[in-house]
């Protein structure tokens, strides 16, 4: 059986400036899609590997298909042959024809020509035709009709991102319900306060736990409010910005049915120019995720110290034995999902470091190193959304308090000296405290020596010394 070009039946043969391509006759990809492969795979995963973007990609084109027949510069059967490969790979059907590497270096050019060839291709054959012939619906006269790289890459990379980040904001928001309650759980229990990891004053474990319900459900709030950002697209400005290549109405066409088709209020910027020339929300999204990292990496290794031990360490708490902690030591359990929480935030830092520096060299009217911006942030929101759930299902949700310990490390503290102070006045607390470390003794047993107070006594001071004042 021949095909469009003539080849074997295996292949099909496509022909550009630099001379011909042979393509298996099962991908739907073309000649432009095979040299962004060639050229640019510089690491292992493509397009086809996030697949919020590749949603993202198809709705915009469905949405340009769906405009550009309004506008009468597409017939009917074009619009549904192109609306039903859109709709085919927005389901994820023939993600194996979406090879561009996600961080080629074609400022997009690459990934828009894959998705164009690959929808012409399906709609060729949706038609009757065959692929790589394009005389029914060809990739860049109608699949990218209206468009640009550069307007529909970074509308992409918006809606795919404003997408990736809902699942992360539910994952803050359980783990703050775990850690809420975990602050109830640990209610009770005396603990000692430490500031530079010295001794401080007397409190309760589950406060501890509530300051980081606290911050975990306002990481969650500030990615809402970031997430919002993201709503305002490009789309409809073409190459720089003026709307050149589009037909009058095209703007309010296709925002109009890319409502219609996601349920979600995007919406065309203020300044067309402003939108084609920077990236600076992704700047604030990242800079967010990396919050985000580094504040549960302190939470983590907070984690850490607490844990340490069990017996030559803090030991006030005990996280979940989830794995051997040695290949040589017998026994030793390791703190290894709050150190995972910790390593991961390093690497979002990096992400975040690296989305900066992109942002900051775009030149004049684009900026043509948005795959890297979009693989870091594809990256950082995956590893926190997966981080956040193993910490709460692995780590968190199972920790225990080690009530005698925690008392112990209280009551034989001089922290206890501050909680006595209301009481016995500043000089008496000071002259007690001089005499306990003089004779090595807890302040409290000196107390109780000395006549001054009784030991159920100072301990009721020490748990009124808990409650905030405020």
């Amino acid at each position: 059986m021949s095909n469009s070009s003539g080849t074997d039946a295996l292949t099909r043969t496509e022909s550009d400036y630099w001379g011909d391509v042979s393509i298996p006759r099962q991908k739907l990809y073309g000649v432009n899609s095979v040299r962004g492969v060639e050229n640019l795979s510089v690491s292992k995963r493509t397009i086809a590997d996030v697949h919020e973007f590749v949603k993202a990609f198809a709705l915009c084109k469905w949405a340009a298909a769906l405009a550009n027949r309004d506008l009468g510069v597409l017939t009917d059967d074009q619009c549904r042959a192109i609306v039903g490969a859109c709709r085919e790979i927005a389901d994820g059907q023939h993600a194996a024809s979406l090879v561009v590497d996600l961080l080629e270096g074609s400022g997009g050019t690459s990934t828009n020509m894959n998705f164009n060839e690959v929808i012409a291709n399906r709609a060729q054959q949706l038609l009757g035709g065959l692929p790589g012939r394009y005389d029914l619906v060809h990739p860049n006269n109608h699949v990218n009709r209206s468009q640009s790289t550069n307007d529909v890459y970074p509308a992409a990379m918006k809606m795919a991102v404003y997408d990736l980040l809902a699942p992360l904001v539910d994952e803050l928001s359980l783990l703050t319900q775990a850690f809420e309650a975990k602050s109830g759980e640990f209610g009770d229990v005396l603990h000692l306060g430490r500031t530079c990891l010295q001794d401080a004053q007397p409190m309760r474990l589950g406060q501890v736990f509530g300051g980081y319900a606290a911050l975990a459900n306002r990481l969650a709030d500030e990615l809402r409010a970031v997430r919002e950002k993201l709503l305002v697209l490009p789309l409809g400005g073409t190459a720089i910005g003026t709307g050149f290549g589009s037909p009058a109405g095209y703007r309010r066409a296709v925002f109009a049915h890319l409502v219609e088709l996601s349920g979600i209020s995007y919406c065309a910027p203020d300044d067309s120019f402003d939108a084609m020339q920077n990236l600076d929300v992704f700047s604030r999204v990242s800079a967010e995720l990396r919050v985000c990292g580094t504040s549960l990496g302190k939470i983590a290794a907070d984690l850490i110290l607490l844990s340490s031990g069990p017996v030559g360490g803090l030991g006030e708490i005990t996280l979940p034995a989830v794995q051997a902690g040695s290949s040589i030591m017998p026994g030793k359990v390791n703190p290894v999902v709050p150190m995972s929480i910790v390593q991961l935030g390093m690497a979002v830092v990096g992400n975040d470091t690296c989305v900066a520096q992109a942002v900051q060299y775009g030149q004049l009217e684009i900026n043509h190193f948005e795959p890297v911006v979009a693989d870091r942030i594809f990256e950082s929101v995956g590893l926190l959304t997966n981080g956040v759930r193993l910490f709460r299902e692995k780590c968190v949700q199972g920790i225990r308090a080690n009530v005698v310990v925690n008392e112990r490390h209280l009551f034989e503290s001089m922290a206890v000296a501050t909680a006595l102070v209301p009481t016995l006045g500043y000089a008496k607390v000071s002259e007690l405290a001089r005499k306990s470390v003089h004779q090595g003794q807890p302040l409290l047993k000196i107390l109780e020596e000395t006549g001054v107070l009784s030991a159920t006594e100072a301990r009721r001071h020490i748990e009124e010394s808990t409650h905030p004042a405020f």
